[in-house]
C-alpha cells in the first residue's frame, strides 16, 4: 500500500494519528509525533521568518499565492506597523533541510494518479502520519522554550 493510501486509510478509519493542511502539520511538527510528513511535490507556500521590531517577537508564517501578495500579511494586526522579514524560503525547501530534525520521513507525491490529486485538490497539497493519537485542537498556543517565540499561522484556504 502506497503512502497515500495508508494517509487515507487513518483518515477514513478516525484514527486520530493523522493531520491535514499546512497549519496542523506544522504546529505538530514541533511535537515530534510525526512519522511521516506527506507533501505535494509542486507545493506552493513560502515560510516566512518575521519579526515584529516593536516588540522583538518572531513570527512565523507559511503563505501560499494570494497571502503571498496581501499586504497585511505582513503587518503587525493592532497597530499594523510593518513586520520585517528575517528569512524567506519555500516550505518544500524548507522541510527537505530540516525534516530529520524532527525524526520524521519525508515523502514527495505527484497529483499524477487519482490519490494524488484528491490529496492536493481536498487535502493542500501537506498532511502527515502521527506515531501516535492527538489532539491537534489541543495545540494552539504550545511554548515549548520559554523565550518569546510564538508561532503564528494563517488560516490557507
Amino acid at each position: 500500500i502506497n503512502i497515500i493510501g495508508k494517509y487515507f486509510e487513518e483518515i477514513s478509519q478516525d484514527t486520530g494519528k493523522y493531520v491535514v493542511g499546512v497549519d496542523d502539520t506544522m504546529q505538530v511538527l514541533d511535537t515530534g509525533a510525526i512519522e511521516t510528513i506527506i507533501v505535494w511535490e509542486n507545493l506552493d507556500v513560502t515560510r516566512y521568518v518575521l519579526k515584529n521590531s516593536s516588540t522583538g517577537e518572531t513570527i512565523i508564517k507559511h503563505l501560499n499565492k494570494e497571502q503571498d501578495a496581501d499586504e497585511s500579511n505582513f503587518r503587525e494586526p493592532t497597530t499594523n506597523g510593518e513586520l520585517e522579514i528575517m528569512d524567506k524560503m519555500l516550505l518544500l525547501e524548507w522541510l527537505a533541510n530540516e525534516y530529520r530534525k524532527f525524526g520524521c520521513s519525508l515523502e514527495f507525491v505527484t497529483n499524477k494518479s487519482q490519490e494524488g490529486s484528491q490529496f492536493c485538490r481536498g487535502f493542500g497539497g501537506i498532511g502527515a502520519i502521527l506515531r501516535y493519537k492527538l489532539d491537534v485542537r489541543a495545540f494552539d498556543d504550545v511554548s515549548d522554550d520559554g523565550e518569546v517565540y510564538e508561532e503564528v499561522y494563517v488560516d490557507s484556504e
